[in-house]
């Protein structure tokens, strides 16, 4: 985003970078993170209350995934013209009741209402702290998308447990209002922090008199055919991770054998070694550059799934997804960031792009990863995706938008 400071009375300026915006935006994620980790063990509560089925229950998650793809094209338009630090603030604000008002709903119906509304919210509210996060970046004149996730990856690991104790201590009514006060001292706190890109908007309009619309965003497609390339490295960024989160505990308790309480440990070595590398990732991005950074994880993570699903013992099945998460960390940050900068494309419509794309994958992949598994067994998706991930490693070396 090229920023023009304009002079004379009542002149806009460009917002100086405060250290405190870094830990705003991060604050977000890691909020944003702890609804998606509370959801988690939610989910079996919510099916035996309401008596659905599991293709029901599969009708209802779609919904939240629906409401999430609408509202990030939505939301990219909303901050494209209100500025992302808005956004943040109103969306988060509406995220905070998500959880209590699925369970106040008393049918599948009204449900379904209080998925599409935490889709909605959660998708407009991600969007528009990853563009915050660029923002931030571009301020500050040094990455922090990687550390963002990070944090986003910490309250997915410390909601989900939290929640599973919640709701065995405090119910299904309890837990959502636990959730709610926890967020909302979360969100309220961070919400006079925000680095103020409307400011940084407002600059452009009057300077470049340009209004945003869905129209524009297909006008994109000609002449910014790179972006949706870009789209394309997120969605199988996405998918790879989604299949781990998915069906990996299966993958070890039906093709090795493992008891329930080893079957997760092939997923929390992945989240451990992900969060770890997403804490780490902005000074190696920085010493590297996104396009290798983003290269050699893709390799890494092909690896991770070479040993995942080629290997006959658990142990080293184990630290194949060990080896995964050591890959995959970065290459959805990396992705976001290129799409917030992608040359000639505001901010917020490159970042809401690039998400929708990653978000098609994650929704769609499990119905088609389940009917693959079904007549091909969990080892050859996990092979299979070792090929991807060199797919995708050697589509980004042209992509001159991962090149800083």
């Amino acid at each position: 985003m090229s920023v023009a400071n304009t002079t004379g009375d009542g002149a806009l300026r460009a917002p100086q970078y405060r250290s405190s915006s870094r830990w705003a935006v991060s604050a977000a994620f890691y909020a944003n993170g702890f609804v998606v980790g509370h959801w988690a063990p939610k989910i079996p509560v919510l099916a035996e209350r309401l008596a659905i089925s599991e293709s029901v229950l599969g009708a209802l998650v779609i919904m939240f995934g629906v409401g999430a793809l609408i509202a990030l094209l939505t939301g990219a338009v909303l901050t494209t013209r209100y500025g992302s630090d808005r956004i943040v603030r109103w969306t988060s604000f509406l995220l905070v009741p998500g959880l209590l008002l699925i369970s106040l709903s008393p049918n599948v119906a009204v449900t379904a209402f209080s998925m599409l509304w935490l889709g909605v919210f959660m998708g407009a509210m991600d969007g528009a702290m990853n563009a915050n996060a660029v923002s931030v970046e571009k301020a500050r004149g040094r990455a922090i998308m990687s550390s963002c996730h990070g944090f986003w990856s910490l309250g997915g690991l410390t909601g989900a447990p939290l929640g599973g104790w919640m709701l065995s201590r405090f119910g299904d009514m309890g837990h959502s209002i636990g959730v709610l006060v926890l967020t909302g001292i979360l969100v309220i706190g961070a919400q006079f922090f925000y680095f103020k890109d409307a400011k940084l908007l407002a600059v452009e309009e009057t300077t470049e008199k340009k209004a945003f619309s869905f129209g524009r965003i297909l006008a994109l497609l000609p002449r910014g055919f790179g972006i949706y390339l870009l789209g394309i490295c997120a969605f199988l960024s996405f998918v790879p991770e989604g299949s781990i989160l998915d069906w990996s505990a299966l993958y070890l308790a039906k093709d090795h054998g493992a008891p329930v309480a080893i079957a997760g440990y092939a997923f929390a070595a992945f989240s451990g070694t992900m969060a770890l590398m997403r804490f780490l990732g902005d000074g190696i991005r920085d010493r590297f550059g996104d396009g290798r950074t983003f290269l050699v994880s893709a390799l890494i993570a092909s690896i991770g799934f070479a040993f995942a699903g080629l290997s006959e013992g658990m142990p080293m099945v184990i630290v194949g997804f060990l080896i995964c998460g050591l890959g995959l960390a970065n290459m959805v940050p990396i992705v976001f960031s290129a799409g917030g900068r992608f040359p000639g494309i505001e901010p917020a419509i490159g970042i809401g792009i690039v998400t929708a794309f990653g978000y098609s994958g994650a929704l769609t992949a499990p119905a088609v990863l389940g009917f693959v598994a079904e007549h091909f067994g969990l080892a050859v998706i996990f092979a299979a995706f070792s090929v991807v991930l060199i797919a995708t490693a050697a589509l980004s070396l042209s992509l001159r938008s991962l090149r800083i």
